[in-house]
């Protein structure tokens, strides 16, 4: 690749390659030009552009005829082409492709899609460079090698069960936690049962065992899509840990395994959100007579977390008092009830509106727990 990138632009009419040329080079690309196919197929064996935006229709050598003739040509088959064409017939397109086009765009220009395709095609170009610079290398190293061949396939059999390790554990396991293994290399260690302080988001749907119940199972289906690709939104945004979904529930921790200072605030911030958002759901739900409401509980307190399971299915797990502190105090909330308890509400008091709900007799507890609702969230000035 060129720096900055090198795009020559193919078309026989002026005004179309001043337009390509002035939104390209205030982006920051060097850009050449070609009035038409001999010309820009000259340019292309003389400059070796990273990118050719190439008109379909011009004169003496069209678009198609270019494209079969770089891809026949073993120094100019990786450079990517974009073909160019103002016909709402397809025909050129499909030809130009099966010719060996990399993809294309109609005229008159969209701004973001001229670029975003620009970009897509030199991230590839880049990969292309790369790949074929490491196999260059590799193949000019190749007569040194020759006894340690063995070797070598020794270690891209242990990288290759490595990488088939590591998609195991994004399937199996929340994406952070899948992603500090690979990064740590030997990522098993962060795993380990170990305690910390975290806050537990749990929240479910009201409602939601008689809507099953009665419910045709692909409408089910569709409500827990709904709910839970509208939820992930928010926990990707908190940065929150998806420890498991237990049908229509769902656990969200925060503070391991990517530690945060203010966990409790980033955990009211989602809940609060998560309402919101659950709002336009619960409208289009009603209007269908699915009768579901939305309830969260949120505590805070030490955990034992770790890896649970066995060696084909292992989960990301959040065991103690505090996991079950969360789901009793979902369990309380009415819809659209949001219930923290005190130790939570300490750390958020002054971000948030809210009320004291009392005393509450919660499963599993044996004395009173205090709860507080979050009314609303103001979140810090600024």
């Amino acid at each position: 690749m060129h720096d900055p990138p090198r795009i020559l632009a193919v078309d026989d009419t002026p005004e179309n390659l001043e337009i390509l040329r002035m939104r390209l080079e205030a982006n920051g690309y060097e850009v050449a030009t070609a009035a038409d196919g001999e010309e820009g197929l000259a340019k292309a064996r003389e400059l070796t552009p990273d990118l050719i935006l190439l008109d379909i229709m011009m004169p003496k050598l069209d678009g198609i005829s270019v494209v079969r003739m770089l891809k026949h040509d073993q120094s100019l088959r990786s450079i990517p082409v974009i073909l160019v064409t103002a016909k709402a017939d397809t025909r050129d397109v499909v030809e130009g492709l099966d010719a060996g086009g990399d993809d294309y765009l109609t005229k008159p220009f969209e701004h973001r899609a001229l670029l975003a395709r620009v970009r897509s095609m030199l991230r590839q170009k880049a990969l292309h460079d790369t790949v074929a610079s490491q196999a260059k290398r590799l193949e000019d190293q190749a007569a040194q090698l020759s006894d340690w061949n063995r070797s070598l396939e020794q270690t891209v059999a242990e990288q290759m069960t490595e990488l088939e390790r590591m998609a195991r554990l994004r399937r199996f396991l929340p994406e952070q936690v899948a992603d500090l293994i690979v990064a740590a290399g030997n990522g098993d260690a962060l795993l380990q049962s170990h305690r910390r302080e975290v806050t537990v988001v749990f929240c479910d749907l009201r409602g939601f065992t008689a809507f099953a119940e009665t419910a045709e199972p692909e409408e089910v289906m569709t409500v827990l899509a709904e709910y839970h690709s509208c939820l992930g939104e928010q926990i990707v945004r908190h940065e929150g840990t998806l420890e498991r979904f237990v049908g229509d529930g769902i656990v969200v921790v925060f503070n391991d395994p990517l530690p945060c200072a203010d966990h409790s605030e980033r955990a009211v911030s989602m809940a609060a959100a998560m309402r919101d958002a659950i709002d336009g759901h619960s409208e289009r739900w009603r209007k269908r007579d699915y009768l579901l409401g939305f309830g969260i509980g949120i505590a805070r307190g030490h955990a034992t977390i770790g890896r649970i399971g066995f060696d084909r299915r292992s989960d990301y797990a959040v065991i103690g008092t505090v996991s079950n502190h969360a789901a009793r105090l979902c369990e309380a909330a009415k819809s659209r009830q949001i219930l923290v308890s005190q130790r939570v509400l300490g750390a958020v008091e002054s971000l948030v509106e809210s009320v004291l709900v009392g005393d509450l007799t919660l499963k599993g507890f044996r004395r009173p727990m205090p709860a507080y609702e979050i009314v609303r969230w103001f979140g810090r000035p600024g």
